[in-house]
């Protein structure tokens, strides 16, 4: 009932694009770890799965070797669909048997793309070609890629919700935009972007040392 893009940009920023048939699918399916990379688990989500993919990643296993030692022998693994990439760009994908309907996975220099209930395979691939040919901050790679799996075909039925995030060198998600239940939640997305991107730097100078910030340009900031 979803898909997804997970990806770097060579910056030390990762982050991931999801959207689905289901309400708040960001809450469940995206990981993401400053100065480690990213995971999403999808399909019927285990959200017990991106964290321990982190943590495989943190505990020094590259990205196929993480993906390995945390579905080798685990009860339901292959109801599940997960992705992982770490910051040097290097990701895995696992695509369980029970994966739902038409599904795919995509993995290449710095991006990994999945998805099930698929209108087509061509989805995931549109949604890696998207990220790969997208140009600007990885927030608007990431978005350029969901709009494209979207203009492929999307789901096999109507998506519901979409989120966003990405970290870079802070502790804390310098981007996190959801859409938990509309009929158009990616173009909804789009329009928070575009709201928040002039912003996001702002927001991070405020939480590191607000003395040195700008204004907030709202009443009553004088």
């Amino acid at each position: 009932m979803t898909f997804s893009v997970l990806a770097t940009d060579g910056t030390g920023a990762v982050g991931i694009a999801v959207t689905s048939s289901s309400p708040a699918v960001a809450a469940r399916c995206i990981h993401l770890r400053p100065g480690v990379g990213g995971a999403s688990s999808q399909n019927i989500t285990d959200p017990r799965l991106g964290t321990a993919l982190l943590d495989a990643l943190q505990s020094g296993l590259d990205a196929r070797a993480a993906l390995a030692a945390v579905t080798e022998g685990r009860e339901h693994v292959e109801h599940r669909q997960l992705t992982v990439l770490s910051l040097d760009g290097r990701g895995a994908a696992y695509s369980g048997t029970g994966s739902l309907g038409v599904h795919h996975h995509v993995v290449a220099d710095q991006v990994v793309a999945a998805g099930n209930l698929l209108a087509g395979t061509g989805v995931v691939d549109a949604v890696a070609a998207g990220f790969a040919a997208a140009t600007g901050e990885l927030e608007e790679r990431l978005l350029a890629a969901l709009e494209a799996g979207l203009a492929a075909g999307g789901e096999a039925g109507p998506v519901r919700s979409a989120g966003l995030s990405v970290v870079r060198d802070v502790d804390w998600r310098v981007t996190d935009l959801r859409v938990d239940w509309s009929d158009t939640p990616i173009e909804q997305l789009r329009e928070l972007l575009e709201v928040w991107l002039p912003q996001r730097d702002d927001y991070v100078t405020r939480g590191i040392d607000p003395t040195t910030a700008p204004s907030y340009g709202v009443p009553g900031d004088e």
